[in-house]
């Protein structure tokens, strides 16, 4: 009986002993995970490869077209500096500037002075420049003419459908002698305000993307700088006739970066225009484009 209870004892003591071993090492083995956690999160927190330290900044920028090359250097600049850029690419012109006022995206690149300020008296939005870009002139392209002289009577011409381009492609028809508009409406005049069309022009109004894929069924078509790149077209080698641009601060046309009006004088957002107005992208433009776009900081 003495030796049954011994042995009680004896393995009770054991097992005690085991648990206590058993505690004191899963104490000590979730002390070293929690050291090895917090090392890890150290050295996540500083890593310091560009793009992936918790400082940095994400901008989305709403475009329209695929050939952003200008935009290349802007991107590699910043992306040294924590300032992570991501184009977001639009259809047309009608989308960016909701979307900018809706938070969709941060800043948009798209347009000149005369369309903002077409929609923002449209819409209401609080929208404002915070720099300029480029300028990129209009031309009048043609599969069926080689030249301005070459149109005749009741020939069609398609033009952008939205009220800042279709009247600066008026504008530009009758700098190359085909019609005249009202003096009166300065730079956005409309087809009823022409007051002279001697070769009895007929025109399409369509959206401004949609000026290239007309090409084959009407005379001549007014087609924007970038749709023109898009569409393979070389505005100085293939249009018939290219619009003259004015580098003057007052030339509505001129290209700008925009801003919400709460965001304009936001750091980051002044630190893409300053990287965007420089010699190396100005080089860009000009090897990728050869006169589609010109810089107007040059």
């Amino acid at each position: 009986m003495k030796n049954i209870k011994l042995l009680f004892i004896t393995a009770f003591i054991g097992v005690l002993t085991l648990g206590l071993v058993a505690c004191q090492q899963d104490d000590n083995g979730s002390k070293d995970k929690e050291v090895i956690g917090k090392d890890a999160v150290t050295e996540d927190v500083t890593d310091e490869k560009p793009g992936n330290s918790v400082n940095s900044v994400n901008i989305k920028i709403g475009v329209v077209g695929e050939n952003n090359e200008q935009w290349k250097p802007v991107i590699n600049t910043l992306a040294k500096e924590g300032i992570n850029i991501e184009l977001v690419k639009f259809a047309d012109y009608s989308l960016p500037n909701q979307a900018l006022a809706d938070r969709e995206i941060d800043l948009n690149a798209f347009q000149h002075y005369a369309y903002l300020n077409n929609e923002i008296a449209d819409k209401g939005l609080k929208l404002s420049v915070i720099g300029e870009t480029i300028i990129a002139p209009l031309g009048l392209y043609s599969k069926k003419v080689n030249d301005v002289s070459e149109i005749e009577k009741d020939a069609t011409i398609a033009i952008p459908s939205d009220a800042t381009n279709g009247g600066r492609a008026l504008k530009v028809l009758e700098a190359a002698g085909l019609i005249t508009v009202d003096p009166e409406v300065g730079y956005t005049p409309t087809i009823t305000d022409i007051i002279d069309n001697p070769l009895n022009i007929q025109f399409y109004e369509v959206e401004a993307a949609n000026t290239p894929s007309l090409l084959a069924d009407v005379t001549a078509a007014i087609i924007n700088g970038g749709h023109a790149v898009d569409n393979g077209l070389n505005p100085q080698r293939d249009s018939i006739y290219l619009e003259e641009v004015s580098e003057d601060s007052e030339n509505p046309y001129i290209n700008i970066i925009v801003a919400r009006t709460e965001d304009k004088d936001n750091e980051h957002y002044q630190r893409v225009v300053e990287a965007f107005r420089t010699e190396e992208v100005a080089q860009v433009i000009e090897e990728a484009y050869q006169g589609a776009y010109i810089p107007t900081w040059n």
